[in-house]
Parts: C-alpha cells; structure tokens; sequence
C-alpha cells in the first residue's frame, strides 16, 4: 500500500512549514535499521520505504502532523536513530516516516531523574547528566547513535540491566508524554505501571514525545577483560560474581571463537581462551581479581574509560550485548545471524556445554549477566551460522523444547512472536484510544486487526 501523490500532497499543505524530506535516496535511508543482521528479515524488508521523511522540532509541531496523518490516513512510522534489529522503524504501508532526532530537548534534571524530549540522543543526555554526577541507569550499547524515546520504545535491556533490571522493572521509567493520532489530537501522560502501554510498543500506539529516565551516582567503571580456559569456567566466574554481590555495571561472557572478531582487543583476548568483559566498581576490583583468580583465571586488561580512549581500545559495552554480533557481521558478511535467548533458572552452565556440543561450529557462545524482576536473570545472543530459515526454527525448537530456554525470535517483525511472546492486551486497548485508525507502524502487532479501526 502506498498513499496518492493527491493525499500526500494535501498531507504536507496541512503540515506547512514543518521540515520535509522527499529525496528518494534519503527516505530509502530512513527506511532502514539494522534489520540486515537477520537474512529473514532481510529478505522481507529489503525496498520497504515510505514516501516521505518529516522531522518536527516541537510538540506542537508533532501535533500537526498527526493531526493531519489521521485527517488524511497517511499511514506514520516513527523513528528515532534507526539502532534497532527488528524492522521497528520500517514502513510497511508506505506513508510518512516521522523522525524525531530533532525533537531533542533536555528539559529538566535533577537528583535521580532526567526529562527529555524522545529524539535525545543517549550520548547526548548522557553528557548532560554527568554534569551534575550522575549517570544513566542503563543504556544500549548503540548510544551513540540511538535516541532515548527509539530505547524505550523498541529495546527491553542493556548496559546496566545487571545492576538496574530490565527496562520494564519499577523505577527505570516513571513518565512518559503520548500525543495520539487523531483528528484532534490528545496528550496523554503515563505514570508508574501504566507506562508499559506504550514500552516495547515499536511506536504502535501513541508518538512518545517525552519520558523521563533513572539517573545514579556517576561511577568511573573500569573496563576489564578476564581469561579462562573453558566457556564453563568463564560461566561458572560470572555467576559467582553474581553470587556474591560484587558490584559490576556489566559481565558478557564471550567463548573464544569470537576472538577472531575482536581485533583492537587482539593483545587481550587470545584464540585460546574464553573471555569475560565486564565493568567493576573501583572498590570492587580487589574481589574481582581474587574472584578470577579463584577460577583460575587471569586479567588481560583493566583501564578506566579515559585510559581506554587514550589507548585506542574500545569500552566494555561494545564488547557485549548485540554488539558482538556487529562485529561478527563486519568481519564475515552474511556468513552469521544470531539469536535471543532467556536460560531457565536457576542457570546450568552445564546446559550450556552440552548446546556447545550439539552444535558445533554451527553456534558461537556468548552470555550476558542480567536482572529481571529482581532476580538474576542469563541471556544469550549467539551466533548462529546461516544457512537457512528452516533450519533456524529447527534450532529454536530444539532449544525451547529441549532445553527449557525462551526464544525471543529476532527474525520477524512482530511484537508478539519476538520480544513479548504473547499479546499484550493492555497495549491494544491503549492503541485504541492514541491510534483509533489503525495508521501507526501498521503490520507491526497481530494483535491489532482492520476490523477495531474507526471508520
């Protein structure tokens, strides 16, 4: 589906002066994320675009297109820094592509909390924060590029989720700003357990234009890289970790095969052993390397962060999380694709060992220490050798049925079949009220149908 040039032109007379973009090669930029990670997803998202690109610079000016999208039924997909792996920002139906990088304000800090605009850069508020000692509660390791409203509404976790939960858990987010497509648009505030009609959404229902985020107490991490011999090993270290309490921000464990992809860490992380990245509080580090050394590990590396720019090597959080899977990628194109795993608790390292053994060189192993509701939570996102589609549903069934493990699919577009696992009701009531016709990053929930849209 796409819209007439008639419709898209009345559409942008109602906008007026609100910034447009109709550069073809432009729009087909804005079109993409990093879907390309899934040859799944590649093969159905390639050529999506919309039709045209707008980039408003206030509230105000995102109640005007939205009031014109759902005067016009201009389908509107909204985007941020376009970081996401999933297709969250591409459009399905054509129509307007609604980016808000300029809507970046700072609006308000103070202790504990941050209020932005949804186009922010996290590196950006980031900067800000630490003006007044503080610091994000968590943060995806894409940063640089990705806005604070695309995180909440598209991510689930990340640097920081093994100290602070997961971006659901009380407290990360306690507000955000709605404003909803209609012929007269609403604002609608969200509070408490009510944000989560609208976190994880992939921009469903309702344009978030601003939210506030946790902010800590500032802490100079220091980056460091722990070498065993053995994946188990390396497990085994970072559940004790956990075990103990030992204060860190982040703990990938990352088996030896990946080495390869890690070359500014050549010196650090040698093809015989499996490493363990992992930020540690300054008056934690002590029991770090007695801890290591108690798995019969050894420290390669141990720098601040200043220490680590001034070195040319990279921080911690882009040695975790799907990070590691962009490294894979730059190095062997199209050779891998990857998986989302959530491990049955308690966590058996020795389930581990025995995929390791099923698979072979078909996976490469890498974990991250998380929380979830509280408790300490094992994810995995490892490599997976592509070969094709049948045999990618053949291994997540196997690791379901067989393991006990829960697949968040990465390989399709829908909310319900890959982050959530099931439809989240309270979300399509709420898209009921901020999107009544159905135009939001349509073909994105199979939970909404065309039959609840209003007429």
């Amino acid at each position: 589906m796409t819209i007439s040039p008639a419709t898209l032109a009345a559409f942008r007379a109602d906008i007026a002066d609100i910034s447009c973009v109709d550069d073809p090669k432009t729009i087909g930029l804005k079109s993409r994320d990093y879907y390309w990670y899934s040859p799944i997803l590649k093969d159905q998202l390639d050529g999506k675009t919309g039709q045209l690109v707008v980039q408003p610079r206030s509230e105000a000016e995102v109640i005007a297109v939205a009031a014109a999208a759902a005067r016009h039924k201009v389908p509107l997909t909204v985007r941020g820094g376009g970081t996401g792996n999933y297709g969250q920002c591409v459009p399905m139906e054509g129509g307007v592509i609604l980016e808000l990088t300029k809507l970046d304000q700072i609006i308000d800090i103070q202790p504990g909390r941050v209020i932005c605009a949804a186009g922010a850069r996290i590196e950006k508020v980031e900067q800000a924060v630490a003006q007044t000692g503080q610091m994000l509660s968590m943060f995806p390791s894409t940063k640089r590029l990705a806005t604070i409203g695309g995180f909440i509404a598209g991510g689930s976790g990340g640097i920081g989720s093994l100290r602070h939960g997961m971006l659901r858990d009380g407290g990360n987010i306690d507000y955000i700003r709605v404003v909803t497509v209609d012929l007269i648009p609403d604002i609608i505030e969200l509070r408490g357990v009510d944000i989560l009609q609208v976190q994880h959404a992939y921009g469903t229902n309702g344009i978030i234009t601003a939210l506030d985020y946790a902010l800590v107490p500032a802490t100079d991490w220091l980056h460091a890289a722990a070498l065993f011999d053995g994946y188990d090993a390396a497990l085994n270290f970072a559940v004790a970790a956990q075990d103990s309490g030992l204060d860190s921000y982040l703990m990938t464990v990352v088996e030896r095969r990946f080495s390869r992809f890690y070359k500014r860490l050549a010196d650090y992380f040698p093809a015989d052993r499996d490493a363990v990245f992992s930020m540690v509080a300054p008056d934690s580090i002590a029991d770090f390397v007695a801890l290591v050394a108690a798995h019969g590990g050894r420290i390669s590396l141990q720098k601040s962060l200043n220490d680590l720019e001034d070195a040319n090597l990279p921080p911690g959080w882009e040695c975790g999380w799907n990070h590691t899977t962009l490294q894979a990628l730059k190095l062997e194109p199209a050779r891998w694709t990857y998986l989302q795993v959530a491990y049955p608790r308690p966590f058996d390292p020795a389930l581990v060992l025995r995929q390791m053994q099923r698979y072979g060189e078909e996976m490469l192993m890498h974990h991250e220490m998380a929380r979830m509701d509280g408790e300490v939570q094992i994810f995995a996102l490892p490599l997976l050798l592509w070969t094709n589609r049948a045999r990618t549903y053949d291994i997540i069934a196997e690791m379901e049925t067989l393991d006990g493990c829960t697949i968040f699919d990465p390989h399709v577009i829908t909310i319900e079949d890959g982050g959530m696992k099931e439809i989240d009701q309270a979300q399509i009531d709420f898209k009921k009220r901020a999107d009544p016709y159905g135009l939001m990053n349509p073909g994105k929930t199979r939970a909404w149908t065309a039959d609840m849209a209003r007429r």
